[in-house]
């Protein structure tokens, strides 16, 4: 994390790769829309948010209105993971870093050639996020889209069938038919999907529960229905 009117526009004139950059409402003046306006012709995700919040990200340092979170590592673009692409994991709003590292690994192993993440309400590539991915960040290219809705829209228009892991789901995760190439959206934690992304999905699937509890964790629910889909489509 950087803080600061003057490291943060250094480190972006510098190409330096930033998850998110974090701008106070209300602060204004030229240095501080030299910076946005750096952050927007990087394609970096920017979000105006309280002063109270900035000022507990950053601690003690004196952050002028703006503060600069770093990425483990940088975004592809959608349109760079879709060429070949058999299976695809879209996350409706996954908020805690250790659950995407942990997807993003899962991901990895079960053969997934991609994982897309929305800009907003959503953990970016942050260095917990890298840890937690044990090293499939190298491996497994992370797409950020703005829109999950539109982009869903897009994957169809491509040919990809969408398949939302949602408790409630009609159809059982195992006596599912899934057509390839495949998409699965998970929602995150909390709220689970939400119902405009739920109907842009083929069929919701669930995962049987015998206990008490009603659902998985994300990233446990993830590796369940990835590697049922591994078992089904087996690389050649």
């Amino acid at each position: 994390m950087i803080a600061g009117i003057h490291p943060v526009r250094e480190a972006l004139l510098a190409g330096r790769t930033f998850d998110r950059v974090l701008v106070a409402r209300g602060a204004g003046g030229p240095r501080l829309q030299e910076i946005i306006g750096l952050a927007r012709e990087r394609s970096i995700a920017l979000r105006f948010e309280p002063r109270e919040a900035l000022d507990r990200m950053a601690n003690s340092a004196a952050h002028q209105g703006v503060v600069a979170v770093g990425a483990a590592h940088s975004y592809a673009g959608l349109s760079q993971v879709l060429p070949g692409a058999r299976l695809l994991i879209v996350l409706d709003g996954v908020e805690d870093p250790h659950n995407l590292g942990a997807i993003i690994r899962t991901g990895h192993a079960a053969g997934a050639s991609a994982v897309i993440v929305p800009e907003r309400r959503a953990a970016g590539l942050t260095e917990t996020v890298g840890k937690a991915a044990a090293g499939a960040l190298e491996h497994l290219p992370v797409a950020r889209v703005g829109n999950i809705n539109l982009t869903l829209e897009e994957l169809k228009k491509a040919g990809f069938w969408i398949y939302g892991l949602d408790e409630r789901g009609g159809r059982l995760y195992t006596e599912t038919d899934y057509a390839a190439p495949t998409v699965f959206v998970l929602g995150g934690e909390g709220h689970g999907l939400h119902d405009l992304v739920k109907r842009h999905c083929d069929a919701l699937v669930r995962i049987p529960m015998a206990g008490a509890i009603a659902s998985l964790n994300v990233s446990v629910a993830a590796g369940v229905v990835l590697f049922e889909w591994l078992r089904r489509h087996p690389k050649a």
